[in-house]
C-alpha cells in the first residue's frame, strides 16, 4: 500500500510541486553541492594530471534537470578539472625552483599543459614564420624562458625539447590528419620527444601551444601535461633521410628546390618524427629516417638544421612500399 501511495499519480505532483517550492537560490546551491561532491570523488580515483573534459550528461536529480542547472553542472565541473590541473603544474614547477641548483636551472625546465597552435598565432606579414604555423616547428612559450635564453646566453638557434611524462601524460590515442587537404593518411611515428624553436614568449604561465604535428607525433590530447626545457646540445646536422608519404612530392619539377625552401622553417629535426611542408595549396608529409651529426656523421637522434650545411635525401616514397612485393606476388599465382 504505502509502494502504491509514492508511485500514485496525485502523490507524484504533489512531491513535484513541493519542490518546485524551493526557493531558486537554495536549488542553484543544493546543485552545486551536489556537483561538488561528484567531482571530488570522481578527482579521488583519477589522476590530477589527467584533464576531465566537461560532459553534458547530468548526474543531478530529476527535478534540478532543467537547462540552467544543466549549464551550471557542466562549468563547474570544467573549472574545477582545469583548477586542479593548473594547481597540480604550478606546485610541481615550484618544486623545480626550490630544488634548482642555480638561477639558470630553476628557469630552464617546466612542466606545462598543451593546447594547439592556430592561425591566430601567425607572425605579421613580412615576419619570417609568416604563413608556417603548421608547417615549422615554432611553438608559443611562457615568457620564462626568454629569461633563460638571457640569462644562460645560450647561442642561435634557441631550441626547445618537450617531452611526454612517463605516468603523467595520458596514454597515446590515434592520429588523424589535421587538415582535408593533406596527403597524410598514415598515422605517424609515436616519439616521446621532439625539438623546436619559438615563435614566440606570450603563452600563459603554465601553458604551451604546440603546432598540429606536434601534437600529432607525440599523441597528444589538448590539456595533456609535458615537460619542457632549454636544449643547448643539439649538435649540428650534416645529412638527412626524409620519405615522403606521397609520391606525388617527387614528381614535383622542382622538388629539391622546394624542400631547401621549405626546411628553412625547422631548427631542428628529430629521427621519427613527422613533419608537414606545404607547396601550391597542398601539404605532404615526411617521416624524418635519418640524421646525421656534423663533422664526423654519426648518426644521431636528433639534430640542428638551422644554419647548417645540410644533405637531404630521398627514399621510397611511403605510399610505394609493399607495391613490388604485392606485383611479385600476383606473377606467382
Amino acid at each position: 500500500e504505502s509502494i502504491a501511495r509514492i508511485t500514485h499519480p496525485s502523490s507524484s505532483s504533489s512531491s513535484q510541486s513541493d519542490c518546485n517550492k524551493v526557493p531558486f537560490k537554495m536549488k542553484v546551491i543544493l546543485l552545486l553541492l551536489l556537483t561538488t561532491t561528484t567531482i571530488l570523488q570522481t578527482s579521488a580515483s583519477s589522476s590530477p594530471y589527467h584533464y576531465i573534459p566537461p560532459t553534458t550528461t547530468s548526474t543531478t536529480p530529476s527535478f534540478y534537470s532543467t537547462s540552467l542547472s544543466s549549464t551550471l553542472s557542466t562549468k563547474w565541473s570544467h573549472a574545477h578539472s582545469l583548477a586542479l590541473l593548473e594547481q597540480t603544474v604550478e606546485d610541481y614547477n615550484a618544486e623545480i625552483v626550490a630544488t634548482a641548483p642555480d638561477a639558470i636551472s630553476s628557469i630552464s625546465k617546466r612542466r606545462l599543459i598543451v593546447l594547439p597552435l592556430d592561425d591566430k598565432f601567425d607572425p605579421p606579414m613580412g615576419m619570417f614564420s609568416h604563413g608556417h604555423v603548421q608547417t615549422g616547428d615554432k611553438m608559443s612559450l611562457p615568457k620564462l624562458f626568454w629569461q633563460a635564453i638571457v640569462k644562460s646566453g645560450a647561442e642561435v638557434p634557441w631550441l626547445f625539447e618537450v617531452t611526454r611524462v612517463e605516468g603523467i601524460t595520458s596514454p597515446r590515442v590515434p592520429n588523424t590528419p589535421t587538415s582535408t587537404h593533406t596527403t597524410n593518411k598514415n598515422p605517424p611515428s609515436l616519439i616521446n620527444k621532439v625539438v623546436g624553436g619559438a615563435i614566440d614568449f606570450r603563452s600563459p604561465s603554465n601553458y604551451i601551444f604546440l603546432p598540429h604535428w606536434m601534437i600529432t607525433s607525440l599523441s597528444l590530447r589538448p590539456f595533456d601535461v609535458v615537460d619542457v626545457s632549454l636544449k643547448t646540445n643539439t649538435p649540428p646536422g650534416s645529412a638527412v633521410k626524409l620519405r615522403p608519404h606521397s609520391s606525388q612530392f617527387t614528381k614535383i619539377q622542382n622538388h629539391r628546390a622546394v624542400l631547401e625552401t621549405e626546411l628553412r622553417h625547422y631548427s631542428a629535426l628529430v629521427k621519427g618524427s613527422t613533419i608537414p611542408f606545404d607547396y601550391l595549396g597542398k601539404r605532404y608529409y615526411f617521416d624524418v629516417v635519418e640524421l646525421r651529426s656534423a663533422p664526423r656523421g654519426e648518426k644521431v637522434d636528433m639534430a640542428k638544421v638551422q644554419d647548417c650545411d645540410i644533405a637531404a635525401e630521398f627514399v621510397k616514397a611511403k605510399d610505394l612500399l609493399g607495391k613490388k612485393k604485392k606485383k611479385s606476388d600476383d606473377d606467382d599465382e
